[in-house]
């Protein structure tokens, strides 16, 4: 009874089809599709042109409508920009007469049903991050929008290696600078500290007293004074008129692996392996504070005015940032998912670089706000320092160096240092860095038992030594 319609399609509602096609057009240009023909009006009586009166939807056939054509993204309408590829022509297009017509339609039969899907739609695009609103003329278009993109890094000249001294004995852990920037001190397994010229490189003075692995030295810039630490749980300090210890500091419980000094305030904090840091009072040698909340090796230290004054970073994948006066801890960050070992602080600015095998990230001062990271430098980083001038250089167990723009986190620069002759490549190990007091020279303790002095390239320019850097989207982690 019914093989005979089987092959057929079903009859087509004409009502049906009216309605498919209005709720198409007011879905697609029912933003910009009523358009005030005031305007089109006002800017023609601006051009001397003779008007007819505006009839069901279009002009007059006596007057030939302008219209937009090409590959503008836009349907025709005022306030839109013509492209080159955009061209103008007085014959309205079949498309454009059956949107009029469907427009027209639509306001007398069923507007309200396709107002309100247009509506619907709408207020579901409003709520997508991605788009943003654009005024055309009275209306507003929804468009996406860019991809946020690396703004392009400032040029940095490379650094090439231009002294290496030797003379300790063991693997060289720790380096600090003077403030007159005349000469630097070293520790070493050795158990000897170093004193250097960093003119000629000569050494000057040679103090012993620590009876295993110095770790950490710094010098005061207020009085005469080296402090030193070690792993024989010991902190002295020197007094560099006498060249002897004048003050030991006891109260770690394990090696001590690096120390620093408050830079206005008479206090050294210390940290180690007992999983604190000790604030010293650096007069009458009584611990202040016993900074205790690490569940592993406190790695780092650093000391700064503002708050927070102490910042450590420790083996348990934390970074404390801590209260000096009520000697608690204020802000844990712990966003590293392996050790921390390296801190640097930025010299101008109110932000801090932590130094993890998996990341280096940057943060901004007082509560740790999370800045971005430095991905690709894969090796355990033993150093972090950074100039004024925005550069930033990572030292790892394997003997690389990474350079980094600090704003952008661009990779600039990549070194291996080269071992000694007579050592094994295994002994390409970066300890320590720091750069001396104007940022022009960068000093690396290795474990060849050698100190390598770096400083840029002058005879670079950036035409010689372009930056190798192409505006990629940029990731930016929550993490």
């Amino acid at each position: 009874m019914f093989i005979s319609d089987q092959g057929n399609p079903p009859p087509k509602d004409d009502k049906s089809e009216l309605i498919k096609r209005l709720c198409k057009v007011q879905d697609e240009y029912g933003l910009i599709a009523d358009v005030s023909s005031k305007q089109q009006v006002a800017k023609r009586q601006q051009n001397n042109d003779v008007i007819e009166p505006y009839e069901n939807g279009s002009w007059k056939a006596s007057e030939p409508q302008l219209s937009i054509q090409g590959t503008h993204s836009y349907p025709n309408g005022p306030g839109v920009q013509l492209t080159d590829s955009t061209a103008m022509t007085t014959e309205p297009s079949g498309l454009e007469n059956m949107q009029l017509m469907l427009h027209k339609k639509s306001r007398s039969n069923v507007g309200s049903t396709a107002a309100g899907i247009s509506e619907n739609r709408q207020h579901a695009d409003h709520t997508d991050p991605t788009k943003s609103l654009v005024s055309i003329g009275h209306e507003k278009m929804l468009v996406p929008k860019k991809a946020i993109t690396m703004p392009k890094p400032q040029w940095h000249p490379p650094w090439k290696l231009y002294r290496v001294i030797s003379g300790h004995l063991g693997w060289v852990r720790c380096v600090a600078f003077e403030p007159g920037n005349e000469w630097f001190v070293t520790g070493a397994g050795d158990r000897v500290i170093k004193i250097w010229d960093l003119a000629s490189g000569t050494l000057k003075l040679s103090l012993t007293g620590h009876i295993s692995s110095v770790r950490g030295v710094a010098v005061s810039r207020r009085q005469p004074y080296l402090f030193s630490c070690g792993e024989d749980k010991q902190v002295k300090c020197w007094d560099l008129e006498y060249n002897k210890v004048i003050r030991h500091y006891h109260g770690h419980l394990s090696a001590c692996y690096a120390l620093d000094i408050h830079p206005t305030i008479d206090v050294l904090v210390s940290c180690g392996r007992d999983s604190s840091a000790r604030v010293w009072d650096m007069r009458t040698k009584a611990c202040i504070h016993t900074l205790s909340g690490h569940t592993n090796t406190v790695a780092d230290v650093r000391c700064q005015a503002a708050e927070p004054q102490i910042i450590t970073g420790s083996h348990d994948c934390t970074v404390r940032l801590w209260d000096l006066a009520a000697g608690k801890s204020r802000v844990t960050l712990t966003n590293h998912k392996k050790s921390v070992r390296a801190l640097a602080l930025h010299p101008t600015q109110y932000t801090f670089a932590t130094g993890s095998p998996d990341n280096i990230k940057q943060w901004k001062f007082p509560d740790g706000n999370f800045i971005q990271n430095l991905s690709g430098h894969n090796a355990i980083i033993n150093g972090l320092a950074l100039n004024s001038d925005g550069v930033l250089v990572s030292a790892a167990d394997n003997g690389t160096m990474h350079f980094w723009d600090w704003k952008t986190g661009y990779n600039f620069q990549r070194i291996q240092a080269a071992v000694q002759p007579g050592s094994i490549d295994s002994e390409a190990g970066i300890f320590a860095c720091t750069y001396d007091n104007s940022g022009s020279r960068l000093v690396t303790c290795e474990a060849d038992k050698t100190i390598k002095i770096y400083k840029e390239d002058d005879s670079a320019t950036e035409e010689t030594h372009p930056i190798n850097w192409r505006p990629n989207i940029m990731k930016k982690s929550r993490y």
